[in-house]
């Protein structure tokens, strides 16, 4: 456990001090574009005009997105870990928040940008693309969201992969309950009074 958190320690200080104007830049704002709010709204975006599809594809990602977030906080009310910028000496931290309120393990981002790359990726299709699944490029934003988590010096590297593992799983159990949490109406052996 102490080889575990040694290393996690040595990546957070690897991943933290990348000397990059541009990236000192761009990280944060990857960063507010990964929390639950951002993905909230993009599933009402969804939902308001993404017609049929577009709507129950959005609800199955607010589950998505409210499950993970609801593991995330248990976790990080119960384990209690202080964010890097707390607990180390020498963090670039490059956000002004009340971050400090909260406890880092998990990263709540990461697992949000999770939930939602899995439940919409794997819904939808990039036809110019030779249809190619979204869920490629949604992960890759979502990895990118993580890593900036660690860049902005608010989670150690450890945060990012649970929270990652959280959404992915998450994701995972809704899309197996989609049938139950749609509640498909359009069954023609189903007699409406």
């Amino acid at each position: 456990m102490e080889y575990i958190l040694l290393n996690n320690t040595v990546l957070f200080y690897a991943v933290n001090h990348i000397n990059s104007p541009f990236l000192d830049w761009l990280m944060p704002i990857i960063s507010d574009l990964g929390n639950l709010i951002f993905w909230l709204f993009i599933c009402v975006i969804l939902f308001l005009f993404g017609g049929k599809k577009g709507k129950n594809v959005a609800i199955l990602a607010i589950f998505a997105l409210i499950l993970s977030s609801v593991v995330v906080g248990l976790l990080k009310y119960s384990i209690v870990e202080p964010r890097p910028f707390i607990a180390l000496q020498n963090v670039k931290l490059l956000t002004v928040s009340t971050a400090e309120y909260y406890t880092s393990f998990p990263s709540g981002h990461t697992a949000s940008s999770f939930a939602f790359a899995v439940v919409v990726g794997l819904k939808y299709k990039i036809k110019s693309l030779g249809n190619l699944r979204l869920i490629y490029p949604l992960l890759t934003y979502a990895f990118i969201v993580g890593f900036s988590r660690i860049y902005i010096g608010v989670h150690y590297p450890i945060d990012v992969l649970i929270g990652a593992l959280i959404g992915i799983i998450c994701a995972w159990i809704v899309l197996k309950l989609e049938n139950r949490i749609l509640k498909r109406n359009d069954n023609p052996t189903v007699k409406k009074k």
